[in-house]
């Protein structure tokens, strides 16, 4: 019985991580500007990669590569964020303006 729920969690948070790293990454291709790309790659990545590497967590039990795997988790928490951070960053100090409501309405006219 506790192996079957075990299973059926595996599943459920590969399977939450999956559609996660799939709504980045169609956001980074159809997202219209730099800012809004940082964006949804710090967020849903994160929770995406996140889900995947709890769902190798509980796959593994209690080992010592589950050890290894939380301390990865760890990391893409705190590097993920901190990259589209600097990325972001980046971007607004070389004088790239984020898109505006008008400027997406002018691009559809066109």
């Amino acid at each position: 019985m506790i192996e079957t729920v075990r299973l059926w969690a595996i599943v459920v948070l590969v399977a939450f991580g999956l559609f996660f790293t799939f709504v980045s990454a169609v956001g980074v291709i159809r997202l219209p500007d730099v800012y809004a790309r940082a964006h949804t790659a710090s967020q849903t990545d994160t929770l995406g990669a996140g889900l995947a590497l709890a769902a190798v967590a509980l796959a593994l039990g209690w080992q010592s590569a589950t050890v290894y795997t939380v301390l990865l988790l760890f990391f893409v928490f705190i590097t993920n964020p901190t990259a589209a951070h600097a990325i972001a960053r980046s971007a607004a100090e070389s004088g790239i303006e984020p898109l505006t409501s008008d400027d997406l309405e002018e691009g559809e006219r066109r």
